[in-house]
Protein backbone atom coordinates (compact mmCIF):
# COMPACT_ATOMS: atom_id res chain seq x y z
CA UNK A 1 0.00 0.00 0.00
CA UNK A 2 1.48 2.99 -1.30
CA UNK A 3 1.37 6.29 0.68
CA UNK A 4 -0.86 7.91 -1.92
CA UNK A 5 -3.34 4.85 -1.32
CA UNK A 6 -3.46 5.63 2.54
CA UNK A 7 -4.18 9.55 1.47
CA UNK A 8 -6.90 8.97 -0.75
CA UNK A 9 -8.18 6.43 1.51
CA UNK A 10 -8.17 8.63 4.64
CA UNK A 11 -9.69 11.72 2.14
CA UNK A 12 -7.05 13.73 1.43
CA UNK A 13 -6.19 14.58 -1.91
CA UNK A 14 -2.64 13.57 -2.92
CA UNK A 15 -0.34 16.90 -2.70
CA UNK A 16 2.19 17.57 -4.91
CA UNK A 17 4.73 16.24 -2.47
CA UNK A 18 3.59 14.76 0.65
CA UNK A 19 5.49 15.87 3.61
CA UNK A 20 6.59 13.94 6.75
CA UNK A 21 4.19 15.14 8.87
CA UNK A 22 1.26 14.46 6.23
CA UNK A 23 2.15 11.08 5.64
CA UNK A 24 2.08 10.41 9.16
CA UNK A 25 -0.97 11.64 10.19
CA UNK A 26 -2.90 9.94 7.16
CA UNK A 27 -1.41 6.53 8.83
CA UNK A 28 -2.07 7.56 12.36
CA UNK A 29 -5.74 8.52 10.55
CA UNK A 30 -6.41 5.28 8.81
CA UNK A 31 -5.40 3.15 12.05
CA UNK A 32 -7.70 4.57 13.99
CA UNK A 33 -10.59 4.39 11.44
CA UNK A 34 -9.53 0.56 11.10
CA UNK A 35 -9.72 0.26 15.10
CA UNK A 36 -13.43 1.90 15.07
CA UNK A 37 -14.61 -0.79 12.85
CA UNK A 38 -13.48 -3.72 15.06
CA UNK A 39 -16.44 -2.19 18.05
CA UNK A 40 -18.18 0.88 17.24
CA UNK A 41 -19.84 2.10 20.78
CA UNK A 42 -23.27 2.70 20.60
CA UNK A 43 -24.55 6.21 22.09
CA UNK A 44 -26.33 5.65 25.33
CA UNK A 45 -29.88 5.65 25.29
CA UNK A 46 -31.82 7.69 28.44
CA UNK A 47 -35.20 5.27 29.59
CA UNK A 48 -38.44 6.55 27.91
CA UNK A 49 -39.88 10.04 29.43
CA UNK A 50 -36.27 11.37 30.69
CA UNK A 51 -35.60 13.51 28.04
CA UNK A 52 -39.00 14.92 27.49
CA UNK A 53 -39.08 15.84 31.00
CA UNK A 54 -35.67 17.69 30.69
CA UNK A 55 -36.87 19.50 27.69
CA UNK A 56 -40.21 20.17 29.97
CA UNK A 57 -38.10 21.64 32.42
CA UNK A 58 -35.63 23.26 30.10
CA UNK A 59 -38.75 25.29 28.70
CA UNK A 60 -40.84 26.06 31.90
CA UNK A 61 -37.43 27.87 32.89
CA UNK A 62 -37.08 29.96 29.55
CA UNK A 63 -38.73 32.90 28.65
CA UNK A 64 -37.90 33.06 24.14
CA UNK A 65 -40.79 32.90 22.14
CA UNK A 66 -41.54 29.18 20.97
CA UNK A 67 -42.98 29.50 17.79
CA UNK A 68 -40.44 30.77 14.80
CA UNK A 69 -41.26 34.59 14.21
CA UNK A 70 -40.95 35.22 10.50
CA UNK A 71 -43.66 32.12 9.58
CA UNK A 72 -45.70 33.92 12.35
CA UNK A 73 -45.09 37.20 10.80
CA UNK A 74 -46.65 35.43 7.63
CA UNK A 75 -49.21 34.00 9.19
CA UNK A 76 -50.41 37.49 10.21
CA UNK A 77 -49.60 39.74 7.39
CA UNK A 78 -51.75 36.75 5.42
CA UNK A 79 -55.11 37.14 7.77
CA UNK A 80 -54.36 40.69 7.92
CA UNK A 81 -54.50 40.45 3.79
CA UNK A 82 -57.50 38.74 4.43
CA UNK A 83 -59.25 40.85 5.95
CA UNK A 84 -58.21 44.02 4.64
CA UNK A 85 -55.40 44.09 1.59
CA UNK A 86 -53.53 47.34 2.68
CA UNK A 87 -52.97 46.64 6.24
CA UNK A 88 -49.12 46.75 7.51
CA UNK A 89 -48.00 45.79 10.51
CA UNK A 90 -45.21 47.16 13.27
CA UNK A 91 -42.38 44.66 14.47
CA UNK A 92 -43.69 45.49 18.02
CA UNK A 93 -47.08 44.83 17.33
CA UNK A 94 -46.86 41.24 15.68
CA UNK A 95 -44.63 40.57 18.77
CA UNK A 96 -46.80 41.26 20.86
CA UNK A 97 -49.40 39.00 18.87
CA UNK A 98 -47.09 36.30 18.66
CA UNK A 99 -46.92 36.72 22.80
CA UNK A 100 -50.06 36.85 23.30
CA UNK A 101 -50.82 33.55 20.77
CA UNK A 102 -47.97 31.78 23.11
CA UNK A 103 -49.96 32.34 26.41
CA UNK A 104 -52.62 31.63 24.90
CA UNK A 105 -51.99 27.98 23.05
CA UNK A 106 -50.00 26.89 26.50
CA UNK A 107 -53.03 27.98 28.73
CA UNK A 108 -55.06 25.78 26.02
CA UNK A 109 -52.43 22.68 26.54
CA UNK A 110 -52.35 23.21 29.97
CA UNK A 111 -56.68 22.25 29.68
CA UNK A 112 -55.81 19.30 27.61
CA UNK A 113 -53.40 17.86 29.52
CA UNK A 114 -55.23 17.87 32.55
CA UNK A 115 -58.46 16.59 30.47
CA UNK A 116 -56.03 13.70 30.08
CA UNK A 117 -54.92 13.32 33.05
CA UNK A 118 -58.65 13.26 34.34
CA UNK A 119 -59.20 10.41 31.69
CA UNK A 120 -56.40 8.64 33.80
CA UNK A 121 -54.31 9.04 30.43
CA UNK A 122 -51.06 10.12 29.62
CA UNK A 123 -51.37 11.27 26.25
CA UNK A 124 -53.31 13.80 25.05
CA UNK A 125 -56.11 13.20 21.88
CA UNK A 126 -58.54 15.51 19.72
CA UNK A 127 -61.04 15.10 22.50
CA UNK A 128 -59.30 16.05 25.12
CA UNK A 129 -59.11 19.67 23.00
CA UNK A 130 -62.43 19.42 22.13
CA UNK A 131 -63.20 19.52 25.92
CA UNK A 132 -60.89 22.15 26.38
CA UNK A 133 -62.61 24.17 24.14
CA UNK A 134 -66.25 23.61 25.18
CA UNK A 135 -65.13 24.59 28.73
CA UNK A 136 -63.50 27.78 27.25
CA UNK A 137 -66.81 28.04 25.41
CA UNK A 138 -64.61 28.49 22.28
CA UNK A 139 -66.65 27.59 18.84
CA UNK A 140 -64.78 25.10 16.65
CA UNK A 141 -65.97 24.79 13.42
CA UNK A 142 -65.68 20.97 12.07
CA UNK A 143 -63.61 20.77 8.75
Amino acid sequence: MTIEDILSQVGVKTPVRANSTLKQYAIKSLDQKNKGNLKEKRPYRFRPGTVALREIRRYQKSTELLIRKLPFQRLVREIGENIRGDLRFQAKAVLALQDASEAYLISVFEDVQAAAIHAKRVTIQTKDVALAMKLRKVNIKRL
